[in-house]
């Protein structure tokens, strides 16, 4: 099924698909054996860091063979895609959807950008992300530009884009104070668009918050940074209390931690069918 049908679909069941990032064996492993125990779809995506760091044919690769190999259903994304030129790349390598990023930009060359994009993914039956307002990076403020409901209808209805990142207080990243969503905002962005919409930054986010956003139209919840954060944790725990040089042993200690992470965050989104 394309992504962008089966998203429609999990936002009129008021559930969501838990897109995660991966960054090298190890996480991906983490990644694909949680989905397998709780029986989930996966969104595996990747940052145009990732793909420098890990190439882009070795990470479709390894993406393409661990769904293969689980016995998952599941799709390739480029997540927060900084160029036309780097979607126009992953397009042509098999991804199944692509993020463009042009949330930095003024409105109109966000737009312009995202169309380009739009049009350049539809030989491809590829799916289209963007993002529309201000969800703060790392090591930016978080707080304003938060995403207006006609601004969003705009924005979709000039672009033909299939999912939208709102910022509706969320951030990347760890959250310097408690974060709280604007659920009536999201409310009113959802009735002014048919779009999907996503969640950007959910680490760190009380689950029945996330639960709530589902409700009210988040289809695709992202999630990066506890993956890597439980990752280093336990990984740096082993270091600490052993002298073992072999990384193949050491390593594979990790992953434990970031599947029983990742089984508790389907079963929150409600993509978990076990």
């Amino acid at each position: 099924m394309r992504v962008q049908d089966f998203l429609k679909s999990c936002q009129r069941e008021h559930k969501a698909v838990l897109a995660t990032n991966f960054y090298n064996f190890e996480t991906l492993t983490a990644v694909l054996r949680a989905a397998s125990a709780v029986g989930a779809p996966v969104m595996l995506q990747l940052t145009r860091s990732s793909i420098d760091y890990l190439g882009l044919k070795e990470a479709v690769g390894m993406a393409r063979q661990g769904l293969a190999d689980y016995g998952l259903e599941g799709w390739v994304h480029l997540d927060h895609g900084d160029s036309a030129e780097l979607a126009a790349q992953c397009l042509d390598a098999g991804f199944d959807s692509v993020m463009i990023d042009g949330s930095e930009r003024p409105l109109e060359e966000n737009i312009a950008l995202t169309q380009r994009v739009v049009e350049m993914a539809r030989p491809y039956g590829a799916n289209v992300e963007a993002e529309l307002g201000y969800v703060a990076k790392l090591g930016q403020t978080q707080g304003g530009g938060f995403t207006t409901p006609e601004d969003a209808a705009r924005f979709v209805a000039a672009t033909g884009v299939d999912a939208l990142a709102v910022a509706i207080g969320s951030a990347h990243g760890f959250y310097k104070q408690p974060p709280k969503l604007d659920i009536e905002r999201l409310k009113a962005i959802h009735a002014a668009t048919d779009v999907v919409l996503v969640l950007h930054g959910s680490s760190g986010i009380p689950h029945p918050m996330v639960q709530e956003a589902i409700a009210n139209g988040i289809a695709k919840v992202n999630l990066a940074t506890e993956i890597k954060d439980t990752f280093m944790r336990a990984l740096k725990q082993r270091l600490a209390d052993s002298d073992e040089i072999d990384l193949r042993k050491v390593f594979p200690k990790a992953v434990a931690p970031v599947v029983a992470l990742l089984e508790e965050k389907y079963r929150m989104t409600g993509s978990a069918t076990r």
